[in-house]
């Protein structure tokens, strides 16, 4: 596929953008920076400009498209570019650069007749993440049925993206996935960070005690772009197992004490369901710090 992929450059995209090249797409990284990466075609493009947005998506995304005898289309957009979390930039920045880009990406992607978008929501839609002071969630394990309710600049940002979102898929049949996907970490970070998360559990309570490798988000994109027909659908984003050492029993214990448990629960299963990527897209997570910690995965 010709991929258009917005903000290849960050933490995620650098990952996931190559990712995708490597299974023998065609990605042009539209960022405000380069990634630099051998197999990526970086171009600077700033999203909050919808001029800006139109003219790279109907663009040449290589030199060696010029020998074509037409210019072709983008298969699909990917849509990661963001301010990527509060406190980088003041919160009226935050909501305004991520609610302008992403709906100037769907109204150019629609517009230009590309049927497929995977756009990057958030964990943090639930109101859990960067609440003020300590939220629960209504229950769990928190699926997608769960309430988006945030009180913060960038988890309301994603909501107002994925009404956006829908909104276009509506009007256009186009296939639009959102991602909520959780706290991302790169391989380097597990001997890095998570010793810490293992002697205190509470270090994990904002992020749902859930992380994604980002390989495994990934290969989710991965399935979001083999897998048609979905019309609108949002995905929550983790690996299968949490991201701390305590089973889920002594979770549920310490940390949702009056929280309703919709079902049963392995040891260490995630609190962050993922039952319906698992089943719509076939998205199923290959990795684990217990295999870099040397503990059990059950």
């Amino acid at each position: 596929m010709r991929i258009f992929f917005t903000g290849g450059s960050g933490k995620a995209g650098r990952h996931v953008a190559p990712y995708l090249a490597a299974q023998g797409h065609q990605v042009t990284n539209a960022d405000l920076v380069p990634l630099g990466h051998p197999d990526v075609h970086d171009l600077q493009v700033d999203l909050t400009d919808a001029g800006e947005v139109y003219s790279a998506l109907a663009g040449l995304a290589t030199f060696d498209e010029l020998d074509l005898d037409e210019l072709p289309s983008y298969d699909a957009v990917v849509h990661f570019a963001a301010v990527p979390a509060i406190l980088r930039v003041p919160d009226a920045a935050t909501y305004a650069t991520n609610v302008l880009s992403t709906y100037h990406v769907l109204e150019a992607a629609t517009r230009l007749g590309i049927r497929k978008v995977v756009f990057a929501s958030s964990e943090t839609t639930y109101g859990v993440c960067f609440a003020q002071g300590e939220r629960k969630p209504l229950y769990v394990p928190v699926d997608e049925e769960h309430p988006t309710v945030p009180e913060d600049s960038y988890a309301t940002s994603k909501v107002a993206n994925e009404v956006t979102a829908r909104s276009f898929q509506a009007r256009t049949g186009a296939d639009i996935y959102g991602l909520r996907i959780n706290n991302v970490i790169e391989p380097h970070e597990y001997d890095e960070m998570f010793p810490a998360f293992l002697e205190d559990p509470a270090l994990r309570r904002r992020n749902i005690f859930a992380y994604i490798d980002v390989r495994d988000l990934g290969q989710m994109v991965q399935r979001c772009l083999a897998t048609d027909g979905l019309g609108y659908e949002v995905f929550n984003v983790a690996n299968a197992d949490m991201s701390v050492a305590a089973t889920t029993a002594e979770v549920i214990e310490r940390f949702y004490e009056g929280v309703e448990v919709r079902r049963e629960m392995g040891a260490h299963e995630t609190f962050y369901a993922i039952d319906k990527a698992r089943s719509l897209v076939g998205f199923e997570p290959e990795h684990s710090w217990r295999d870099v910690l040397g503990a059990p995965r059950s």
